[in-house]
């Protein structure tokens, strides 16, 4: 138990205006004139009958329970520091009691299998624990021992805070957030006494300690509280007191771990992200959710010995990358964002397929799991095509021509596999897709032969600019061949519907028909997004497949619900995508499962996998705005705002490495663009929308 006055609480204490008792407060609020906890704008915009949580004006989302009826509830939030990674989950009975399970996962400290497992148990071999309730620490006063009071609200914020009725004449407040940096996750417990006189509480610290051996050496978990045993609280005084759930490895000590510096290094990750690649809507769940992606992207990297990498997470991918969720997804999005770590993870990802590439042009693995120890190769899901593409669009966007020299064999080979992969008809063939075989995909499917198209254009202007002119123009011709393809082969009369047969055999509406649309083939749109945003369409995003009726149990991805929104913008289909965007974004942050896009349901439950979060803030960069470097210092920029928005703007978004702000606002019937890079105005004119325009940066 930790003392701390008043100057404390001013530098460390998260400010909740109003709290704990939201719900009254907010009226007191409103009664006195003063600034209620959520923003009025917020509230009106954000708040249907289906939400659950509020935009509040603090970046955060907020559930007030005090007038809650749909109890019982659960939830859960991942979050992740470099070290370590937690899929909280919690409960709220009927009458808002909280229990709090932690299911922690130490990604490098690699365990043995059991001899009962399969083999492919290894793949999922990390030191990992779930710590629940009986842990937490006791107080006692007067006799008694003091039971924490039921939940009042809880809110999110890049950390989980859970805020307690009073009880006792205590207010109690729980913050949970992983150091980004050990190996460790704190709660924080923050105990006010805010009655007329003073108090003396005593406390009992428990604690858990777990022993495993496993291949780095001596795995330690060990849970505990640290502290004092008893305090003496004025009226209006506090104390925290520290929770740590970690581990160490052989000799290492627990006395390195220190709440104040783990929350002063999420606070300071929480500003970093905050500060860059900000979007500016007239929307606030847009703009909230895409603060929320940025954080939930970006947290999702880890210490390997690959050197720092981003992994999907979802409690069952760390310290790994894939084809497409390291390289086809997230990798692209980092130089946008201007992240450094993002950037060197991108890279270190992308370095390590190019090391890995087979020379006799056999499959390249489409996944390096576990501190990149077990390759991935029994399956060609079309990862060369996913490779060509996510490479060739994260160093047209990086601008560093160092790096794309270094990374352009990566790119070369891979368009060369998909090359030899043509099937009589010219498309790529493939064993499957990212799906896995979880659903059919034939010998050729769409997406592979799309990746592939998209790998082209953009290895052109590539090509070009590391002096590769054959090169560019054999790319051109194939590109020309394969969108050929992908109307001759995949287009197709499906439901009345001028729109894409999946594969050859294919007879149902499928998910990934919106790829085309993503790389910039928009002959068949029409008909093409009638079936996303109508027949495939449900409150969670778009169906896997529709074939039968659809129930609670259809099956759902939300990286191809992301895709398609990007595609539609991308089209110039403004509103019809717009409203589809913003139910999907009002459900994904304020529904009943917040506050992260997902991986996919029934499949692993809807677990907050980061990449996704990456493909969310694509939507706006490369859909809204249309954004494709053309080479190192070139830029095509392609615009589409809203009929009732009058503004957009993304400022701090850095393109070829300068921090650049773009700005659109609506003027009678013209669009007027202002684009300025490191403070230089690059442009200011009105423009066409839908009209692409090319801006220079050199």
């Amino acid at each position: 138990m930790e003392y701390m006055g008043e100057d404390f609480e001013k530098n460390f204490k998260v400010k909740i205006t109003g709290q704990p008792i939201i719900g009254l407060l907010i009226s007191c609020f409103l009664l006195l004139g003063l600034s209620p906890v959520f923003s009025q704008e917020a509230k009106q915009e954000s708040k249907s009958q289906k939400d659950y949580w509020e935009i509040s004006n603090r970046n955060s989302i907020v559930w007030d329970l005090t007038q809650e009826s749909r109890l019982p509830h659960h939830g859960n939030i991942e979050m992740a520091g470099k070290n370590v990674a937690s899929i909280v989950y919690y409960e709220l009975d009927e009458e808002r009691n909280i229990s709090i399970t932690k299911d922690l996962i130490f990604p490098q400290l690699r365990i043995f299998n059991k001899n009962t497992e399969p083999d492919w148990k290894k793949y999922r071999a990390y030191f990992r624990r779930s710590v629940s309730d009986e842990v937490n620490p006791l107080f006692f006063h007067e006799n008694k021992t003091l039971m924490p009071g039921p939940v009042d609200s809880i809110e999110i914020a890049g950390k989980l805070i859970i805020y307690h009725q009073p009880f006792s004449g205590l207010q109690l407040t729980r913050t949970i957030f992983p150091s980004m940096e050990d190996r460790v996750l704190v709660e924080k417990w923050e105990v006010k006494n805010i009655g007329q006189d003073s108090k003396d509480i005593q406390l009992s610290h428990n604690s858990i300690q777990q022993r495993e051996i496993g291949y780095k050496g001596d795995y330690n978990l060990q849970v505990f509280s640290s502290g004092k045993n008893q305090a003496k609280l004025a009226p209006q005084e506090f104390f925290i007191l520290p929770v740590y759930h970690g581990a160490t490895l052989n000799e290492e000590r627990t006395d390195k771990f220190d709440w104040r510096k783990a929350e002063e290094e999420r606070n300071a990750f929480l500003a970093e992200i905050g500060e860059k690649l900000i979007l500016q809507s007239p929307n606030e769940i847009i703009n909230t959710l895409f603060y929320f992606s940025k954080i939930r992207a970006a947290e999702s990297i880890y210490n390997s010995q690959m050197g720092l990498v981003h992994s999907p997470g979802g409690g069952n991918y760390y310290a790994g990358i894939w084809a497409n969720d390291q390289i086809e997804y997230s990798g692209p999005f980092f130089p946008y964002l201007g992240y450094d770590i993002g950037n060197r993870a991108g890279y270190n990802a992308y370095k390590w397929f190019l090391k890995n590439k087979p020379i006799d042009f056999s499959n390249i693995p489409y996944a390096f799991e576990v501190d990149g120890i077990f390759p991935m190769k029994h399956l060609d899901r079309g990862d060369a095509a996913m490779i060509a593409y996510g490479t060739s669009k994260y160093l047209l966007a990086l601008g560093d021509l160092e790096k794309a020299e270094e990374l352009w064999p990566l790119i070369e080979w891979s368009l060369e596999y998909c090359h030899r992969k043509k099937n009589e008809f010219g498309a790529i063939a493939s064993e499957s897709d990212e799906m896995e075989g979880r659903i059919e995909t034939g010998r050729a499917n769409l997406s592979t032969s799309s990746l592939y198209f998209g790998g082209l254009k953009h290895s052109i202007h590539l090509a070009k600019e590391l002096g590769f002119e054959n090169l560019a123009e054999k790319y051109a011709a194939r590109k020309m061949e394969i969108e050929k393809v992908i109307e001759n082969y995949f287009g197709a009369e499906i439901n009345g519907l001028k729109t894409y047969k999946y594969f050859d055999e294919n007879k149902y509406l499928r998910h990934w028909i919106c790829l085309p649309l993503s790389m910039g083939i928009f002959t068949r749109k029409e008909g093409t997004l009638e079936a996303l945003f109508n027949h495939l369409w449900t409150e969670n995003g778009i169906l896997v497949e529709l074939k039968g009726e659809v129930t609670k149990e259809s099956m759902f991805w939300d990286r191809a619900t992301l895709y398609a929104l990007r595609g539609g913008l991308k089209a110039g289909e403004t509103e019809l995508t717009k409203d589809k965007l913003i139910a999907f974004s009002q459900k994904r942050l304020l529904g009943d499962h917040v506050p992260y896009v997902v991986e996919a349901y029934p499949e692993n439950n809807m677990k907050h996998l980061s990449a996704e979060s990456a493909l969310y803030c694509r939507i706006y960069t490369e859909g809204m705005l249309g954004i494709e470097p053309q080479g190192f210092g070139t830029i095509k920029i392609r615009p589409n705002l809203p009929k009732d928005w009058d503004t957009l703007s993304l400022k701090k978004m850095a393109i070829f490495g300068q921090s650049t702000d773009i700005h659109l606002t609506r003027r009678a019937n013209q669009l007027k663009l202002e684009i300025k890079a490191n403070g230089k105005i690059l442009f200011d004119d009105f423009i066409e929308e839908n009209k692409p325009i090319i801006i220079n940066y050199k």
